[in-house]
C-alpha cells in the first residue's frame, strides 16, 4: 500500500501493442518491493485519461490524471483521488520544452514545483536524434533524468535506471508532496515525453 513515508518508488513500462502499462512498485532497500500502483495508458488517445489502480487487478483507483484540452500543448493535466477529488495539476512548459522539457507540477497548499531534465546537453541531442534518418524507429541510446525542485530545494526526481526497457528510480525528497501526484507526473514524464 502507498503511504505518505514512501521516500522512493520503481516504476517499470511494459510496451503492448494497444496500450503503455505501467507499475510502480514502493522501495525495498534498493530493489522494487510490493507493487503500490499499476496504470495501463491507452495509446494515441483522442483526449488523453489515465487512471491508476492500487494493484494490476484495477479493483481499486489510487488516482487519475486528464488532459483538459484534446490539444494539451501547455493547456495541463488535472489530477484527481481514487474518489475523483481534486489533488493537484501539472503541465508541460510548451516554449522551455523545445530544448528542454520542462514541467510545472502544483499541489494545493505549495508553490510550484518545476521539473527539467537534468542534462540539458542530452535534451538538446535527444531532440536532434528522431530527425536523423539513419536512427529511424531506433529508441534514444541514453538515459534522461528530471528534476523537481521548489524554491531551490528538491521535490522529486525520475531517473532512467535502464538503457533499453523502461526502468524508473523515483526518489522523494520533500515530505508533503502527495505521492499520488508524484506517481501521475512520474508516468505523464515517459507517456507524454514525445508531445
Amino acid at each position: 500500500m502507498l503511504s505518505q513515508a514512501t521516500n522512493a518508488l520503481h516504476m517499470h513500462q511494459k510496451v503492448t501493442f494497444m496500450v503503455n502499462r505501467y507499475e510502480i512498485f514502493a522501495d525495498d532497500n534498493g530493489e522494487p518491493g510490493p507493487l503500490v500502483a499499476f496504470v495501463e495508458q491507452k495509446r494515441m488517445a483522442f483526449k488523453e485519461q489515465v487512471t491508476i489502480y492500487t494493484d494490476a487487478g484495477k479493483g481499486q483507483v489510487l488516482a487519475g490524471f486528464r488532459a483538459r484540452k484534446v490539444i494539451d500543448l501547455g493547456s495541463g493535466y488535472d489530477v484527481t483521488d481514487g474518489a475523483g477529488r481534486p489533488i493537484g495539476q501539472f503541465r508541460k512548459d510548451f516554449g522551455k520544452s523545445l530544448t528542454n522539457s520542462t514541467w510545472h507540477l502544483d499541489q494545493p497548499g505549495a508553490p510550484t514545483a518545476t521539473g527539467s531534465e537534468r542534462n540539458a546537453g542530452l535534451a538538446i541531442l535527444r531532440r536532434v536524434w528522431g530527425f536523423l534518418p539513419f536512427v529511424n524507429n531506433v529508441p534514444f541510446p541514453f538515459r534522461y533524468h528530471f528534476d523537481f525542485v521548489r524554491g531551490g530545494q528538491p521535490v522529486f526526481s525520475v531517473d532512467k535506471k535502464t538503457w533499453v526497457r523502461d526502468h524508473y528510480l523515483i526518489r522523494i525528497a520533500d515530505p508533503h508532496v502527495d505521492r499520488r501526484l508524484v506517481i501521475a507526473q512520474a508516468v505523464a514524464v515517459d507517456a507524454l515525453q514525445s508531445r
